[in-house]
C-alpha cells in the first residue's frame, strides 16, 4: 500500500470523519489557512489514482468517498512503521514508548489487560 503525504492524509481524515464530500464541502471542512481549490482538486486526483478515493459524478459535480477505511489504513501503516523502525517487533515499540515516557505503568497494565481480554475472546 502506498503511503499518504500530509496533505493527502488531511483530506482523507475529512472523508473518514464526514463521509462522502463534494469539493466545496471538503474545502469548507479544511482548517485555516485553507488551500486553493485547485490544490485540493489535484490532491483528490492523486488520491483517486492511488485508489484511496472513489468518485461519483453527478452532472458536473464530483463527490469523493474514502475507498479504504481509516482502520485498514492505520493497521497497514502501523505494520509498515513497526517493520521499518522496530525490526518488526511490537514489543520493541512498547519498550520504546515506555523508555521515552510516552507510556505510563498504568497505561501498560491497561494494555496488558486489553490483550488478555482479547485473547480470551478468541
Amino acid at each position: 500500500m502506498k503511503q499518504l503525504t500530509k496533505a493527502e492524509e488531511q483530506i482523507m481524515h475529512i472523508l473518514w470523519n464526514n463521509g462522502p464530500q463534494f469539493l466545496r464541502e471538503l474545502l469548507d471542512n479544511m482548517p485555516v489557512p485553507k488551500p486553493h481549490q485547485n490544490t485540493v482538486a489535484t490532491i483528490l486526483k492523486i488520491l483517486t489514482e492511488k485508489e484511496f478515493v472513489t468518485v461519483n459524478v453527478f452532472g458536473r459535480q464530483h463527490q469523493y468517498t474514502a475507498a479504504i477505511s481509516k482502520e485498514d489504513y492505520s493497521k497497514k501503516t502501523m505494520k509498515q512503521m513497526v517493520k521499518g523502525y522496530f525490526e518488526g517487533s511490537f514489543s520493541n515499540v512498547v519498550s520504546f514508548m515506555v523508555k521515552e515516557n510516552n507510556l505510563s505503568i498504568e497505561e501498560l497494565e491497561s494494555l496488558l489487560h486489553q490483550i488478555k481480554s482479547q485473547q480470551k475472546k478468541q
